[in-house]
């Protein structure tokens, strides 16, 4: 612990710690001593009280003189600290006594030959034996004589005198003492940390004012200097820090300086780095436009040539041409849904739905591309219900589906539900060609494709799981991935389970043909092919076209023909400054706020998105599937009807 102290408190520890010992040891041999005297002292005294009181009784204790006896005792009595006393015979039966005895000290049971002391915490007891006085007389006998003659070796006891002294002075004076030896020791201890506290603040300070500006410096104040803090080795130390503070200065400055270029450049080779990101953008913006508007033109003359009757070698060619073109469609719907998903245009509408008719319907789609690849796909029963975008989430099971059946060469791919507390697990598991752990976060981001380094076209574009991921983020849902190469892999999302409730399938949004018989239809849109690949197609379904370059000259055509429109169809991108949401607003400016329209546009970017949705109208993006084009003009013509 003491490793951890600071530099001050290891100088006040030294500074006291010496002079505290040497403070105790001399206090307490000193009390120690004045201790014992006065212990001894006190014995001494009841030695001598004792004695004394033994002599004076011998006579009277040899005659019996028991009157004489108590008063000796009395008289013991008046000295200070005596208690009792007791004279007894040889025998041990007391003969006087005066005062109280201490009950819990044990007393001599016949006379004793030599003198005894017993001590208690209160009481000091001094025994004393009462002998008869030798008398020196000239008549030749000598002591050794007298015993040879009495028969004895020793001489006769006569009794013995029992003195109780109170310890109460004694152990005052000891306490006096000890209280005493106490304070000196606080006084000693007070005035060593007073010491030592103004020694440290001598010796600590300057290291103190070293330590504060290296704490400056290390902050970044690279100014702080040190200056009168003394002499000897603090003064090397303090120059020593300015010569570090002045280096770190400089090469501070130097870094600076350095970043400072580095920043600038980094800076200019970010603004040439984003001009190019906006160039590339614009030029995928105008070639995705471009591309798209030829495509768009292309399946409205495959649509309206398939619906025409032709030999079986021309209908085999027209369904390939029309297979080439739906293979493109796809790539291209995939570009908008990312760029959907980046504008934030996409808003859920979460519901409560049954799993089983979603399963159903993507088992159904992707069964016919597994059995041609000798899969087995399958769908587990279940009766649960979830909660979330039913359109969104079928997309995100559609994508998974359709992964496995891409890389998976053969074996099975099941999709399986299971309840998780009060959430449903639906898991998409193949036997593939599996995921190393360290690509499974990867497989996540755009145009990723593990297993296609030629870039095959018939395996995609890689971001079937990018937008997966979007779309689980958008909606909250959990997604995982566990795999391992050459064992499979199994794809799985979490979604709030939900009780069931009164649920109507989405019934078929198409009509047929001849629904939209004799709908008055403005068309608008000043690239000609597409115009005339439109114009064909509505003519084909039985829609009453007029169309134009721009809006003024199909609403003068409308007015020569004295006809209103039931809907209009405008592209984005119109020739001039206006564009299709302005033709728009001058037809229902002219024909009511009410009349149907729709927007159709080769630009995915945001802005047309968040444009077309402010204004509330539907947008299809170029190249247009023909079925998802009839089935809007069957509901735009018809909204009342539940479709």
């Amino acid at each position: 612990m003491i490793r951890n102290w600071g530099i001050r408190s290891r100088v006040m520890l030294v500074a006291v710690l010496p002079t505290l010992v040497l403070a105790i040891v001399l206090t307490a041999f000193y009390t120690g001593s004045r201790v014992t005297d006065h212990r001894e002292a006190h014995l001494a005294r009841g030695q001598a009280f004792a004695r004394q009181l033994a002599a004076a009784s011998e006579y009277a204790v040899f005659s019996g003189n028991r009157e004489s006896l108590r008063r000796l005792a009395g008289a013991m009595l008046a000295e200070t600290d005596v208690l009792g006393v007791m004279i007894s015979d040889r025998n041990g039966d007391a003969l006087a006594q005066s005062g109280r005895l201490d009950a819990t000290l044990p007393l001599p049971p016949r006379a004793v030959w030599t003198p005894g002391l017993v001590t208690a915490s209160e009481t000091l007891r001094v025994i004393e034996p009462v002998l008869p006085t030798s008398l020196d007389l000239d008549d030749g006998f000598d002591e050794a004589a007298l015993d040879t003659l009495s028969g004895a070796g020793t001489p006769p006891v006569l009794g013995t005198v029992v003195v109780d002294i109170s310890r109460a002075q004694l152990n005052a004076r000891q306490n006096e003492l000890l209280i005493t030896g106490s304070a000196a020791i606080l006084m000693v201890l007070i005035g060593s940390l007073v010491l030592a506290h103004y020694m440290s603040r001598g010796v600590t300070g300057p290291i103190r004012r070293v330590a504060s500006a290296v704490e400056r410096i290390g902050r970044g104040q690279f100014s702080a200097r040190l200056s009168g803090i003394g002499g000897g080795t603090l003064r090397t130390l303090a120059e020593g820090v300015n010569q570090m503070a002045a280096k770190l200065a400089s090469a501070h400055d130097d870094m600076s300086r350095q970043i400072a270029d580095a920043t600038a450049e980094l800076r200019a080779r970010k603004d040439e780095a984003e001009r190019a990101t906006l160039s590339k953008s614009r030029f995928l913006a105008a070639a995705s436009h471009d591309l798209r508007q030829p495509m768009h033109a292309l399946g409205l003359f495959i649509a309206e040539l398939s619906q025409h009757t032709h030999a079986p070698a021309s209908r085999r060619l027209v369904e390939r041409i029309a297979a080439s073109a739906e293979a493109m469609e796809n790539l291209l719907d995939s570009l908008l849904d990312i760029s959907k998903l980046d504008a934030g245009v996409l808003e859920p509408h979460i519901s409560i739905f049954p799993l089983q008719p979603v399963l159903d319907r993507i088992a159904i789609e992707q069964r016919p591309r597994a059995d041609t690849q000798d899969l087995l796909l399958r769908t587990r029963p279940t009766p649960l219900w979830v909660e979330s975008d039913p359109v969104l989430f079928e997309r995100i099971i559609g994508n998974l589906v359709s992964n496995a059946v891409r890389y998976t060469r053969k074996g099975r791919i099941l999709i399986a539900c299971r309840r998780r507390g009060e959430r449903v697990r639906i898991e998409v598991r193949d036997n593939g060609v599996g995921i190393a752990a360290e690509a499974q976060e990867i497989i996540f981001q755009e145009f990723i494709q593990l297993d296609n380094p030629a870039r095959s076209r018939d395996k995609g574009l890689g971001l079937g799981l990018a937008i997966v991921r979007r779309l689980t983020d958008l909606l909250g849902h959990r997604l995982a991935v566990r795999s391992r190469p050459g064992r499979g892999s199994v794809f799985a999302i979490e979604v709030p389970a939900a009780q069931p409730v009164e649920y109507a399938e989405p019934g078929e949004t198409r009509r047929q043909p001849g629904d939209l018989l004799g709908v008055r239809v403005a068309l608008v849109d000043d690239d000609p092919l597409a115009q005339a690949g439109m114009r064909s197609l509505l003519t084909s379904w039985g829609c009453e076209v007029s169309a134009g370059s721009d809006i003024e000259s199909v609403l003068a055509a409308l007015a020569r023909s004295g006809h209103e429109p039931q809907l209009v169809i405008s592209d984005y991108r119109l020739h001039g400054t206006s564009n299709g949401i302005d033709a728009i607003r001058m037809a229902r400016t002219r024909y009511g706020e009410s009349l149907p329209a729709t927007l159709i546009s080769g630009d995915t970017g945001p802005e047309t998105l968040r444009q077309a949705q402010s204004e509330g109208l539907a947008l299809l993006h170029k190249p247009v599937r023909p079925a998802r084009l009839r089935a809007l003009l069957n509901r735009l013509s018809d909204p009342e009807r539940d479709f």
